[in-house]
């Protein structure tokens, strides 16, 4: 790794998210007749039809918008208003005025099609309209995250095993057992809610908000990644033993199971992405609260390890899917998002550790994105690719991929590499992470 090659991946980055990335999402997405986002779009980039505003889709959109303002994309207001007119629409269109919380689902009219309260999409309700208020300064965002988080603790917290029940009805009561989901935890909404408790703090300052963060962060580390490889367990029962992975009525991403709804390995699976994800995302809450990641050390370096040992496909470029704790790969194709999140991850690992295995990790991953997951003519990812880069779906964006991966990406991963350029300059060898 030197300087040369550092300012050339970052002209490279900075130039797709601000030349294509970005445009691709403010040219097409605000919906002006009924309110919220537009987010489903073919491989041209045309509007594909489905009568659907998902909460993940919605929430995820404002936090891009507001998160690309607040590090200085976009361009004068435009971001931030874009931000603003989400706000809008999730406020006024998907708050259940009656029992609190954000509904799952409305159709493009802003008609609730499903009233469940699923923690997920709660969790990237606090996370994005804390964003919002640090991107804008408008109150509402803290406002309607801090409610939020107040019916968590109230309705969804576990105060017997920890953690947080994740599946609810409308009024809160939780829902029945098996695909329902209701006896069921999973690392996917503990490690968001990490995510979004962080910016809730970030926003706020306020003890709760803190203790709360860290409570979660102790859960992870202590019950969710594995003891021995500190690679993401996918689900448990309520008590934190591991449980079969299995698919939910209500599910979000597009994940590959088999007809009966069990994935194959269910109790011995880790994901690559989700390991590198939650290893910068735990670094992103350790910088936040201001304190040392000492104490994390173990964890941080095995998780980020496991997915450069493992997941990097040193033959054909990127990073698979997921495979054994032990390291045997079980799905070789490359998705979209885990190569997003082990981009911004590899970056942290070297500049924490300074082990050049994770810039080579990076410098792989990489390539492979900008060559070829990266659909160039239109400006978005391809969603899912063949091992050697063909694409297998063709979707630019649903509601599960949409722009919260690709965009949050290239803004932190220029983050990092700004980092380790100014490390560069004054001749440090790791960053201390604060």
């Amino acid at each position: 790794m030197n300087n040369e090659l550092l300012v050339q991946y970052r002209r490279e980055l900075h130039t797709h998210l601000t030349d294509e990335l970005l445009p691709f999402w403010t040219v097409r997405t605000a919906d002006h007749v009924n309110g919220g986002f537009i987010t489903h779009f073919d491989q041209d980039g045309h509007d594909s039809g489905e009568d659907e505003k998902s909460l993940i889709a919605q929430t995820r959109s404002i936090y891009t918008y507001a998160s690309a303002h607040r590090a200085g994309y976009g361009g004068a207001e435009n971001l931030a208003e874009l931000a603003r007119h989400g706000v809008d629409y999730l406020l006024t269109r998907m708050w259940d005025t009656e029992h609190g919380g954000f509904y799952w689902m409305t159709n493009r009219k802003g008609e609730v099609l499903n009233d469940q309260k699923i923690v997920y999409g709660q969790s990237f309700a606090i996370y994005c309209l804390s964003e919002y208020t640090l991107a804008t300064g408008d109150p509402r965002g803290s406002e309607y995250a801090q409610k939020t988080f107040d019916l968590l603790q109230k309705y969804a917290s576990d105060t017997r095993h920890g953690g947080y029940f994740e599946m609810f009805h409308r009024d809160w009561t939780l829902k029945g057992l098996g695909s329902a989901g209701g006896d069921r935890k999973t690392l996917d909404t503990h490690m968001h809610l990490m995510e979004a408790f962080t910016s809730l703090y970030e926003c706020t300052r306020q003890a709760i908000h803190r203790r709360k963060l860290l409570e979660v962060i102790d859960l992870m580390v202590g019950k969710i990644i594995h003891p021995i490889y500190s690679t993401g367990v996918p689900q448990f029962w309520a008590d934190w033993r591991v449980a079969p992975q299995i698919k939910f009525n209500v599910i979000w991403g597009w994940d590959r199971f088999t007809e009966d709804g069990v994935k194959r390995e269910a109790e011995d699976n880790t994901s690559y992405g989700h390991n590198a994800e939650f290893a910068w995302l735990l670094l992103h809450a350790i910088d936040v609260l201001g304190i040392s990641h000492e104490p994390y050390q173990t964890h941080l370096q095995n998780a980020f390890s496991h997915a450069v040992d493992y997941g990097v496909d040193w033959e054909f470029g990127g990073v698979f899917v997921e495979g054994s704790h032990g390291g045997e790969v079980y799905d070789r194709e490359k998705e979209f998002w885990q190569q997003a999140e082990v981009l911004i991850g590899f970056l942290d690992a070297y500049r924490i550790f300074g082990d050049e295995k994770y810039w080579q990790a990076y410098a792989n991953v990489h390539r492979f994105v900008m060559d070829k997951m990266v659909n160039h003519s239109v400006g978005e990812w391809w969603p899912l690719m063949t091992r050697q880069g063909t694409p297998i779906w063709t979707h630019m964006s649903h509601s599960w991929k949409i722009n919260y991966h690709t965009v949050r990406s290239m803004v932190q991963s220029i983050r990092r590499i700004d980092k380790l350029l100014t490390q560069n300059k004054l001749g440090l060898t790791k960053d201390s992470g604060q």
